[in-house]
C-alpha cells in the first residue's frame, strides 16, 4: 500500500496546531503556569498524584495511597509546599508499580520523562495505524494532546495501549491481549473489551489478557499486600459517589452525557438513568457491528468511540482516545476512499476539542458522538456494498475436443 498522505490543506493545519500546542506549552513554562510558578516553586498537577503515590509505595505505606489525608500529605511533601484541591488515587493497585518507578528519579525529572516516553508510545501507536509520516504528524497536531501534557496524565498510556491492541488483535492475537491487560490500569476504559472479543471469537487475545490481568493482580498483591486491594475497593463506590454524585468534579469538565444531563438541570437519578439507558444503547450497537462483516479497522474505530460514550467519568484528558478512532477512520479513507464530509467531520470534532478551555462545556461528549456518527456512517456503507450483488460474468467454457 503506498503511504497515506494528507491533502496540503490539512498538512498545514496539523502543522498550524503542532506549533500552537508548543508555542502554548513554552509561553505557560515562561509565565510560571506549567511545571513552575514564578517563585521556583513546583506546581501540583494531577502528576503529584502519581508521583507522590509512588513514594508511599516504596516507603511501604501503598495502602494509604487510598486514605485521603494522608496522601493529600504525600502531595504536599512531593512539591514541598501545601496546595488548595485535591488529586485522589483512584487506580487500582497495579498501577503502583508505575509510580514507584517514577517516584525513583526527582519530581521535575520524573514528570519529563513520563510526558516524553507515553507520548512516544502513543505517536508510534497512531502512526502504525495511519502510517509513515501523516501518522506522525496527525499524532502531534491532535489538540487533544494539551490537556494531557498540562497536568502530566495518563492519556497517551490509554491511547497508546488500547490503539496498539486492535490493530494487533486478527495478526497478533497475544500481543493484543497482552495490551488489554495492561489497559486494566484504568478499568471503565477496558470494560467493552470482553464483549467484543467474545463477539469476535478472538480466543487467545481473551486467554492472554485475563493471564496478563491475573499477573498483575497478583504480582501487585504480592509486592504491594493484599490489604491495598482491599483499600482499592473499599474507595471505589465512596470516589465515584464523591466525583458525580455530590459535585466534587467540575461538571463542565466531565465529557459524558451524565455530565450533559446534570448541566442540562437533569436530576442525578434522571441522569444515571439516562447513562445506563446510553450506555445499553451503545454496547448493543457494538456487539452487532463486531458480529458483522466489517473490516476490523472499522471495528476498532466503533470500539473506541463506544468506550469513551458508555463511562460517566470521563475528563478531556482520557479522549487522546479518541485520536486513535480518528486514525483508524483515516487508514479507512486511506484504504477505500474518502467519504463526503468525512475530513470535515473529523476536523469539526477535534474543533470542539480544542475550544474546550474557551467553553468548559461537554464540548469532548459532542466530539465523541460526531465521530461515532462518521464511524456508523463508514460501517452501514462497507455491509451495503458487501450486500449488494455482484455482476454476473459468464465463466468461458472450453471447447468440446473434436471427434
Amino acid at each position: 500500500m503506498t503511504p497515506y498522505r494528507l491533502s496540503r490543506p490539512v498538512e498545514l493545519i496539523c502543522f498550524a496546531l503542532c506549533v500552537a500546542q508548543l508555542a502554548y506549552l513554552a509561553g505557560s513554562f515562561v509565565q510560571g503556569s506549567w511545571i513552575v510558578d514564578p517563585n521556583g516553586q513546583l506546581i501540583a498537577t494531577d502528576f503529584v498524584n502519581v508521583w507522590a503515590s509512588g513514594r508511599q509505595a516504596l516507603d511501604g505505606a501503598a495502602g494509604a495511597v487510598y486514605d485521603a489525608v494522608a496522601h493529600k500529605q504525600a502531595e504536599a511533601a512531593a512539591v514541598g509546599h501545601p496546595f488548595e484541591g485535591e488529586y485522589p488515587w483512584i487506580y487500582p493497585p497495579t498501577f503502583l508499580f508505575a509510580a514507584a518507578l517514577l517516584s525513583c528519579l526527582p519530581f521535575l525529572w520524573a514528570y519529563v520523562s513520563w510526558i516524553a516516553l507515553t507520548f512516544a508510545a502513543y505517536v508510534l501507536a497512531i502512526r502504525a495505524i495511519i502510517g509513515d509520516r501523516a501518522g506522525i504528524l496527525f499524532a502531534c497536531a491532535y489538540p487533544g494532546n494539551l490537556a494531557n501534557l498540562l497536568v502530566g496524565q495518563n492519556g497517551f498510556v490509554s491511547a497508546g495501549l488500547i490503539g496498539a491492541a486492535l490493530l494487533s488483535l486478527q495478526s497478533r492475537p497475544v500481543l493484543a491481549g497482552f495490551l488489554i491487560g495492561l489497559v486494566s490500569f484504568k478499568p471503565h476504559l477496558g470494560i467493552l473489551f470482553p464483549l467484543v472479543l467474545l463477539a469476535g471469537g478472538h480466543w487467545r487475545a481473551i486467554a492472554a489478557a485475563a493471564a496478563m490481568t491475573g499477573l498483575l493482580v497478583a504480582a501487585s498483591s504480592a509486592v504491594f499486600g493484599v490489604e491495598t486491594w482491599q483499600a482499592f475497593l473499599h474507595s471505589v463506590p465512596a470516589a465515584s459517589q464523591a466525583a458525580l454524585s455530590e459535585g466534587r468534579a467540575d461538571l463542565a469538565k466531565v465529557q459524558s452525557i451524565f455530565a450533559v444531563t446534570r448541566i442540562l438541570g437533569g436530576s442525578i437519578a434522571l441522569a444515571w438513568t439516562i447513562q445506563f439507558l446510553f450506555a445499553a444503547m451503545v454496547a448493543a450497537i457494538l456487539l452487532a457491528m463486531w458480529r458483522s462483516r466489517i473490516s476490523l479497522h472499522m471495528k476498532a474505530a466503533a470500539f473506541v468511540t463506544a468506550t469513551l460514550l458508555v463511562t460517566p467519568y470521563l475528563f478531556l484528558y482520557d479522549l487522546v482516545v479518541l485520536s486513535v478512532a480518528m486514525a483508524f477512520l483515516l487508514h479507512a479513507g486511506q484504504a477505500e476512499g474518502q467519504l463526503r464530509g468525512e475530513m470535515a467531520g473529523i476536523g469539526c470534532a477535534s474543533l470542539l476539542i480544542l475550544i474546550f478551555p474557551l467553553v468548559k462545556a461537554p464540548v469532548g461528549f459532542a466530539a465523541t458522538f460526531l465521530v461515532a456518527l462518521l464511524v456508523l456512517r463508514r460501517a452501514w456503507r462497507e455491509l451495503s456494498l458487501q450486500a449488494r450483488p455482484r455482476a454476473f460474468v459468464p465463466v468461458p467454457q472450453a471447447p468440446r475436443a473434436l471427434l
